[in-house]
């Protein structure tokens, strides 16, 4: 398998939670859960980020942002949907306005179901996104050079 040749960027979005998934996202950048301790390193700009890691339902409003997000990622991307509302649409998931989780817009690699989603859950979610970005990574190496 190959080695990823630099730190991963993560970027973080907030669909329409509740914000106990986020503050949960935010403890993990804290020294007491340190995710950086992983080499990853958090950005806010979609076109230098590696894994999206994406909180709280789709709705009407914000699933064109969620699209233009994801677009907007080199590849190979993956996206991270945490807590039972970016799984599945939650408790919320019978709103009117709730099309459900994150995979009812882009695909979804890793699941962290939760309510909220505990750190330690979250973090377990970012290394399984880690080898996944790996194998992709991988994938995309071995069909350029099977192109050349």
């Amino acid at each position: 398998m190959a080695k990823l040749s630099k730190s991963p960027w993560i970027m973080h979005y907030d669909g329409s939670s509740c914000n106990g998934c986020d503050i949960e996202v935010l403890a993990c950048l804290t020294p007491v859960y340190d995710v950086e301790r992983f080499g990853i390193i958090n950005t806010g700009n979609p076109k230098h980020a590696d894994i999206l890691l994406i909180t709280g339902g789709i709705n009407t409003q914000n699933k064109p942002v969620v699209e233009q997000i994801y677009s907007q990622m080199p590849n190979p991307k993956v996206v991270v949907a945490v807590g039972i509302c970016a799984c599945n649409g939650g408790v919320f998931k019978e709103c009117y306005n709730i099309l459900g989780g994150a995979d009812q817009v882009i695909p979804v690699d890793v699941y962290v179901p939760g309510c909220a989603a505990r750190p330690e859950s979250i973090i377990d979610g970012v290394v399984k996104a880690l080898d996944i970005l790996e194998k992709k990574q991988a994938e995309m190496e071995n069909k350029a050079s099977s192109e050349e």
